[in-house]
């Protein structure tokens, strides 16, 4: 489906463009087309690859789709592919994918499986002409700018997660609530490390848009792609931060729950020696034998009974002193 088609010359807005009437356009000095499409169908993707000569191997991508995050040169064009994260009505991770062709004259963007567009990334190429006379180099930055910016809000939302799990590590009452607090974490590092897969491999692509040999396409645009770079580095060293502090988070509930454990051990244990004593005692002067020293005492069961209390009372005190009962 077709979103938007408009042709730009020195920065500023043409008109927009009926995709029959390209041609007319693209090759007037200092202008490009911009065209956007929302999941099209092979039809429009080969109308787009008459139009604008793209290469046959960028065009298989994008209509099969399911590409690792890249950027890669054909001639003096880009085809990049970025994958867009966001959260879908039940909280859960939803991922899409943005196929950028770049040449001196064009640039097409496609996008599958993305609830939100990029309407506000073309109203900002408008809003700043003196970077739109960059042409088709400032609209993949503007793209690969908002795709990057997108990330954030995500990792806050799984940072955030984490840290209320964190709390409710030192709150639980019980084996369940210890369980449910290492699924939260389970899937919190499967988030995380979806969003990795997902923003790991664009780094080392964006990485060859400046310094050293860059693409003729990005001339003049180096900057503002090592700013990207540096966005990207910061989310991916957060994700693995973050990832680190779940596998910590889930050492500590376990330590936790062995702790607690050992507590109800010492517990039981302790209750096990004050019952034992008396059990003892009454065990062998209830065993069947006439001759028993103390058996024909006149008051041999008051002390008896005296014994039994009075040896469970140390054993009571010295539980409680070291903190066992």
């Amino acid at each position: 489906m077709l979103v938007n088609c408009a042709a730009y010359q020195n920065g500023r807005k043409l008109a927009d463009v009926h995709i029959d009437d390209i041609n007319a356009y693209r090759d007037l000095p200092d202008s490009f087309i911009w065209v956007a499409l929302k999941e099209p169908g092979s039809g429009e993707l080969a109308h787009m690859t008459q139009q604008f000569g793209l290469h046959e191997l960028a065009v298989e991508d994008a209509m099969h789709g399911h590409q690792r995050p890249k950027i890669e040169e054909y001639g003096d064009s880009l085809f990049a592919v970025f994958h867009t994260v966001e959260f879908d009505d039940e909280d859960n991770v939803l991922v899409g994918e943005m196929n950028v062709f770049v040449g001196k004259n064009y640039v097409l963007s496609v996008r599958n499986k993305t609830t939100e567009g990029f309407q506000e990334v073309r109203k900002r190429c408008e809003r700043e002409p003196h970077l739109l006379k960059h042409g088709p180099a400032f609209v993949m930055y503007a793209v690969l700018d908002a795709v990057v910016d997108r990330y954030f809000p995500v990792l806050e939302a799984l940072g955030a997660e984490l840290d209320k799990v964190e709390e409710r590590i030192f709150e639980q009452n019980g084996s369940a609530a210890s369980r449910e607090i290492i699924e939260d974490l389970y899937s919190l590092k499967r988030q995380l490390t979806i969003l990795q897969h997902h923003t790991a491999p664009l780094l080392e692509s964006v990485s060859k848009l400046y310094g050293g040999r860059s693409p003729g396409v990005c001339a003049g645009m180096q900057e503002y792609f090592r700013d990207v770079y540096d966005h990207l580095l910061r989310i991916v060293k957060t994700i693995e931060g973050r990832r680190e502090m779940i596998v910590t988070a889930i050492q500590v509930n376990l330590g936790l729950i062995a702790l607690a454990e050992s507590e109800v051990t010492k517990r039981l244990g302790s209750f096990a020696a004050l019952f034992a004593v008396p059990t003892m005692i009454a065990g062998i002067y209830g065993m069947n034998f006439h001759d028993i020293p103390e058996l024909q005492l006149p008051y041999g069961y008051p002390l008896c009974i005296a014994v039994m209390f009075l040896v469970d009372l140390v054993l009571y005190y010295r539980f409680r002193k070291a903190g066992w009962l």
